[in-house]
């Protein structure tokens, strides 16, 4: 089999189409783009009231298990799927999100897809792109500098600095960040406090731009930030500290959804933010309304496995569609044979390094069947939420046909509704003709969609039954600080809101060396932030951290400009 070329290789190879094209054959007019070159534009949210009568897509949700470090080729399997969901005759689009910078330049990569899967101008999309992720982090850091010049100012809100939540942001992976003293050089510069930094894809004004469903709906979130507590225990917003205003001005262009295209020259929308263990995770609910008005079948992607991306799509993002009556018809859960072997104990995967293909390849089929248990986990915990399930087992070339076979088995055994073998990242949408076919069938078959909790059960309530059910816990456990702050939560009216759980992405439990389907466990539960605006309150679940760091060997290594501008390195 001759050998695939480097990602980059194949984006750069591909011939675009012009994006105004894209845009026409999908039922756009040229008034309604804000073009950012040849090949990336933005959606003018006006054109919302043009098509809001058009029939409502079939909407599929791409989720995985339990990945290994380096991921299992959810994007690539999003983006095939759509690719061949056209190749068999329908009307698709994909909607997606955006790369973090972290990401591209650590060891797990962009989010563009990979190999014959991908959505282009790649090199554009995973590093600036349109300033999304910029405008985001300058409204964030806006909000900052305001708290801390109230403090410092005379304090007129009567802010207690010991209660200040609001963390600034920045779109690269340092640890050295995680934890700071700001407020340092005398009275000047404020008073000193201690704070952190998060990436800025885990900043709750991405989580708005996610879930706001125009500009107007953006504006009312941003005033509902609360940033800290006076001394008498009032929450303080962003709109008590009048800086709401200024952070929509910023946002007032990243609120549209971009659009781009696939290798095979197909629309995709891709908007809003990735890390699902630390962040909603889901791509904009903008592009997902417009998006499901334009096709017949729209692809979307959560991040990280079923009990992460997915569970924050169903109980979060499909909460915020409701009224446009957009649920999921269907849900794709990506697997592959090297994770599974993982899970059964196979091999180790170290965040930071590789696996050696040698090691991966390696027949074992006692770890195989071991570690399906995980699969099958996400399978049940999918069917909670009453729609029907696609497992597909993303092939490496590795992968023998009698571990798929095994998989295969497994996972219609435990109640998959349909599984395809899928080779879409060698063969474009060419390698998903069957898993697309049976997605067409899936979402024919009755559903009976359900939230896994209601907006009326407590705080706790709501926890224990996202640990319990969909992580396999036996129970919570609550630090004093988390105790403390679900009595904030409930004396301020948020207790209603949904939960945005931030928990490893490495293990269904807290604890990221526990693989597999991990049992007799308990989930702790070290704090709870309020994240009011995006609409979520935000428990940190054993040591989750919201900065990432980078590897020993970090991606960004092989990334360099030749002389011709032209970008080399980036995968």
């Amino acid at each position: 089999m001759a050998a695939v070329p480097s990602d980059i290789e194949i984006a750069q190879a591909a011939k675009l189409k012009p994006i105004t094209e894209i845009a026409k054959e999908i039922g756009l007019q040229e008034d309604d783009l804000e073009l950012y070159g040849k090949y990336k534009a933005k959606v003018n949210l006006n054109v919302v009231d043009r098509i809001k009568n058009n029939p409502t897509a079939k909407y599929i949700d791409v989720t995985a298990i339990t990945p290994t470090p380096l991921g299992e080729g959810k994007t690539v399997t999003s983006i095939g799927l759509d690719e061949a969901l056209n190749r068999i005759g329908k009307n698709a689009i994909i909607c997606i999100r955006e790369p973090s910078m972290g990401p591209v330049f650590g060891i797990k990569g962009g989010a563009a897809g990979g190999g014959y899967s991908q959505v282009v101008p790649m090199e554009d999309i995973n590093l600036h792109f349109t300033g999304d992720i910029h405008a985001i982090g300058a409204a964030n850091n806006l909000l900052a500098a305001y708290i801390d010049t109230s403090v410092l100012l005379k304090n007129p809100l009567n802010i207690d600095p010991l209660t200040i939540s609001w963390r600034r942001v920045v779109d690269i992976s340092d640890r050295a960040l995680r934890d700071v003293v700001v407020g340092l050089g005398g009275r000047a510069n404020g008073y000193p406090r201690q704070t952190g930094f998060d990436i800025t894809v885990a900043s709750e004004v991405m989580a708005i731009l996610a879930l706001a469903d125009g500009l107007e709906d953006l504006k009312e979130r941003l005033n509902r930030i609360v940033v800290a507590y006076t001394y008498e225990g009032k929450p303080v917003t962003a709109k008590d500290l009048k800086c709401s205003g200024a952070m929509a001005a910023l946002l007032k262009d990243a609120i549209n959804p971009n659009l781009i295209q696939t290798l095979e020259g197909n629309a995709c929308f891709m908007h809003a933010g990735p890390f699902a263990n630390i962040a909603q995770g889901n791509s904009s609910v903008v592009a997902d309304i417009i998006a499901t008005k334009l096709a017949d079948y729209v692809v979307t992607e959560s991040g990280f496995g079923a009990d992460c991306g997915a569970e924050k799509m169903m109980d979060i993002k499909v909460r915020a569609m409701e009224k446009y009556g957009i649920r999921p018809d269907c849900v794709v859960i990506t697997t592959t044979i090297r994770a599974l072997k993982m899970h059964g104990g196979a091999f180790p995967a170290v965040p930071g390094r590789p696996i050696p293909e040698d090691v991966q390849a390696k027949e074992n089929y006692g770890a195989l069947e071991e570690g399906s248990d995980n699969m099958v986990k996400h399978i049940e915990n999918m069917k909670l939420f009453g729609i029907p399930v696609v497992v597909t087992i993303n092939r490496r070339t590795s992968d023998r046909d009698k571990e798929v076979e095994m998989v295969h088995d497994i996972a219609l055994k435990a109640g998959a509704d349909f599984c395809e073998p899928i080779d879409v990242w060698a063969k474009g949408g060419e390698g998903g003709i069957a898993a697309a076919e049976a997605l067409v069938k899936a979402c024919e078959l009755p559903s009976d969609f359900k939230y896994l909790y209601s907006d009326d059960d407590s705080i706790k309530e709501k926890i224990e039954k996202v640990a319990t059910r969909i992580y396999g816990a036996d129970g919570v456990d609550y630090s004093p600080v988390a105790e403390a702050s679900i009595k904030r939560l409930n004396d301020g009216g948020f207790d209603k809101l949904p939960l945005c759980m931030a928990k490893t992405h490495l293990s269904l439990s807290h604890d990221p060396t526990k693989k597999g389907r991990p049992t007799g466990w308990r989930l702790p539960i070290r704090d709870i932030r309020p994240s009011v605006g995006a609409g979520f309150i935000f428990p940190l679940c054993g040591d989750m951290k919201t900065m990432p760091g980078l590897p020993t060997t970090p991606a960004g290594n092989a990334v360099d400009v030749e002389a011709d501008g032209r970008i080399v390195g980036l995968f």
